[in-house]
């Protein structure tokens, strides 16, 4: 499966792919260019440099004939090194189309250093005369070194003049293909981002359809996405969701039959009675429920509402199936989780549900939606009204010769007549967002299934908790048939 921030991430490092390639192509141009330019100002440079020394050479060498000082001196030295040293530097331009030029241009910086040599050692000797001759040479040959340099300059220009015009054509070409390099990756980014907002918005586009005919009770209808990201997953989970509420739908109209059915019969009033509280689910219930499962699925994304879900219809199908029968500990326990499953997510961190179950005992049969509507009591007075939430515990012990079962929380306690009223099987009237079984009916259904009246036991301190007990006798249980049980 590629995610659509998968898809997001590629499409960003091919645009910027593509941007870090023309602009190392584009630098890398340019550096080349550069340096080129560098190449032929240096080599500019480089023949001027021996110009100006041999000018500056001639400066000295005046400033030492009109006062021959060790400082003038020391200043002609220094001209004649640096001379030298332009000279080394030049030796690098030779190229065949200046070879001759070249040789000549060097040569002259040798006689002018020789001349220069002369002229000090005749102002040594006092030979004034030699002095000015050499002197005239010397200015001499600084001139011929002044037009050899604008002779090699002239042949240098006329050298990289191909090159000037190579670099401008190679500019205007660059240029050209930069307009239809930008104007393939537009058009290849247009098609790219239309792709990927096609592969993104259709398959909502028909999820949208499909929750529209949901919407006008259309469950019959297959929803099917063909993508490989998140939104095949969130059709898929809602396609489950689709079909399980056609199944609840259908096995509550089952419900519906069967309870005509059995009015029709003339059944005993107590098991009509029975029957009617264990197929029955309060609408305001299932409408919290739904709702809690539609915030789930906004805030925390589609599997864990499908994990709601699936409790949902399991409890559903659970009320529907187990009709005046009998169940094991183990079924009763295990629909009481996906019912805790619903609350949790209802209540998150306020709902607090811990078991401690002796494996041995879930064999034990009780009745059908016993546990639950005690749990669901102690949901609604216990942990509800309080901010902070609370805790509930579910403890099934094995004894000798009975098998307790206690349900705790740690809410604020029930009063006395209260406790009496259900004691007494006196009808309470339910919260509006309950399952609908009361608890005064279970206490009704315990008491006729194993035959005794001390079933159940209810111990509660206002402001410090409940405890309800359910004692099972094992002789009972395996000697005795019960009146309700099939």
């Amino acid at each position: 499966m590629i995610s659509i921030q998968k898809k997001i991430l590629m499409l960003t490092t091919f645009v910027l792919f593509i941007m870090a390639s023309i602009w190392i192509a584009l630098t890398y141009y340019n550096y080349k260019t550069q340096h080129h330019y560098n190449e032929i100002l240096q080599r500019y440079l480089n023949m001027n440099e021996v110009t100006r020394v041999s000018q500056e050479m001639i400066t000295h060498l005046n400033n030492y004939m009109l006062l021959p000082s060790d400082e003038n001196l020391k200043l002609l030295d220094f001209s004649k090194e640096k001379i030298q040293q332009a000279k080394y530097e030049v030796f690098p331009l030779r190229n065949e189309e200046n070879q001759f030029a070249l040789t000549n241009y060097i040569n002259l910086v040798d006689s002018l250093v020789e001349t220069t040599d002369r002229l000090i050692l005749f102002n040594n000797g006092n030979d004034p005369e030699s002095v000015t001759q050499e002197f005239s040479e010397a200015n001499r040959i600084s001139n011929y070194i002044a037009e050899m340099k604008l002779t090699l300059l002239d042949t240098e220009l006329s050298t990289y003049d191909r090159f000037y015009r190579s670099i401008i054509e190679q500019s205007e070409e660059l240029i050209k293909l930069g307009v239809w390099l930008i104007l393939l990756i537009t058009i290849a980014l247009l098609i790219i981002t239309y792709w990927l907002s096609l592969s993104i918005t259709r398959p909502i586009q028909k999820l949208t359809e499909a929750a529209n005919e949901l919407s006008h009770g259309r469950f019959d209808m297959k929803i099917h996405v063909d993508a490989n990201d998140e939104i095949s997953f969130l059709a898929k989970t809602f396609d489950r969701m689709r079909i399980n509420i056609n199944n609840l739908i259908l096995e509550m109209k089952q419900k519906a039959q069967l309870e005509h059915e059995l009015q029709q019969n003339k059944l005993l009033l107590q098991e009509s009675q029975f029957r009617s509280l264990q197929s029955q689910i309060n609408p305001h219930f299932l409408f919290n429920t739904l709702n809690t499962l539609s915030k789930k699925a906004y805030l925390e994304g589609s599997e864990e509402t499908s994990d709601l879900l699936v409790s949902v219809a399991g409890l559903l199908r659970y009320n529907l199936k187990q009709i005046d029968r009998s169940v094991t500990l183990l079924e009763e326990v295990e629909v009481l989780k996906q019912y805790m499953d619903i609350q949790k997510a209802r209540f998150s961190d306020r709902l607090i549900f811990h078991t401690e179950i002796n494996e041995a005992c879930l064999h034990v049969r009780i009745p059908a939606l016993t546990l639950q509507p005690i749990i669901e009591n102690a949901v609604i007075h216990a942990v509800e009204p309080s901010e902070e939430g609370g805790t509930i515990l579910l403890k099934i012990e094995d004894g000798a010769n009975w098998v307790n079962v206690h349900i705790v929380d740690d809410g604020m306690g029930m009063s006395q007549s209260k406790m009496e009223q259900i004691l007494n099987e006196q009808q309470i009237q339910s919260e509006s967002h309950s399952t609908g079984i009361g608890f005064s009916n279970v206490v009704k259904r315990l008491r006729l299934f194993y035959g005794y009246h001390d079933v159940i036991s209810i111990k509660s301190i206002e402001k410090n908790g409940t405890t309800v007990t359910i004692k099972i006798n094992k002789g009972v249980i395996e000697h005795d048939e019960a009146p309700n049980r099939r």
